[in-house]
């Protein structure tokens, strides 16, 4: 098995080409202590995670663990499934960290970074829980959305809230919220998905007064307000009225940010390169 140092995995990352890093520990280890853009991948459920972090077999993979033999056995593993470039790396993690390079904890560590980068470049409005109990009590014209998928939703909710997911907030506000003079709070469970839900809708240009809510459902039980259980309230379901503000505020917003468009055609073509990985 082809073995690189923490310098040569340094220069991988920074090189543009792809690269998928694989932490052969189980979620509690890998939570401790990582590689910024590793990704679990514990012995555990290998063969079928794998699958899904790796549907091009011949990406370039890099397996890690703390210097205990765990990477050498998922890449086996790899290798089993037809993965045909993978390395390991030397030492593992504390190698990497004697090389002079960062660890960091916690799980989705890039996306939340991503979230924080993002409130304080645009700031972000927020609200603390205290300060949306006082706007719940007075009866403000507003509405509180969660941009969490509907089975977190129905596991803790704050009061009065509807289910929202991300990727549906731009498409439905329109239909949601129609008076201009609402505002709208945006929640998840702690930070990142308020705080990049707020902002999909504060891009989009609507009129109304977007705000997310600091901490989440955990922010929201810590300050001692209870939470809601069990409940589904979501969007209307169909094509909103609204669908033609919505295509217009979204195409505005891929003209300013210069996102490109792609026909069938292109996308096949894309799909049909066994040298990249293609998301659809």
């Amino acid at each position: 098995m082809r073995r690189i140092d923490a310098p040569t995995l340094k220069a991988w990352i920074n090189d543009g080409q792809e690269l998928a890093i694989l932490d052969a520990r189980e979620d509690g280890e890998f939570g401790k202590s990582h590689l910024f853009w590793a990704n679990p991948c514990g012995l555990s459920r290998a063969e079928i995670r794998a699958r899904l972090l790796l549907p091009r077999l011949a990406t370039r993979v890099v397996c890690v663990d703390a210097g205990t033999g765990l990477a050498e056995r998922l890449a086996s593993l790899l290798a089993g499934i037809g993965c045909t470039d993978l390395a390991v790396l030397d030492g593992g993690t504390p190698a990497w960290a004697a090389a002079g390079y960062v660890l960091f904890s916690g799980m989705n560590v890039p996306s939340k970074a991503f979230g924080e980068w993002v409130e304080h470049h645009y700031h972000t409005p927020s609200v603390d829980p205290g300060e949306l109990r006082a706007m719940i009590e007075g009866g403000e014209n507003m509405v509180i959305l969660d941009s969490r998928p509907m089975d977190e939703f129905n596991r803790m909710s704050i009061p009065g809230a509807i289910d929202v997911p991300g990727g549906e907030l731009v498409y439905r506000i329109g239909e949601i919220a129609p008076d201009p003079a609402t505002t709208i709070v945006v929640n998840c469970a702690g930070r990142t998905r308020s705080i990049m839900g707020a902002e999909s809708l504060r891009s989009a240009g609507i009129p109304n007064k977007v705000v997310a809510l600091r901490n989440g459902t955990m922010g929201w039980e810590l300050a001692g307000f209870a939470c809601d259980r069990g409940r589904t309230a979501s969007f209307p379901t169909g094509t909103p009225e609204s669908l033609p503000t919505a295509l217009a505020r979204a195409t505005a917003f891929a003209e300013d940010w210069g996102v490109r468009r792609l026909d069938r055609a292109g996308l096949d073509r894309l799909l049909a390169d066994a040298g990249r990985t293609t998301h659809v």
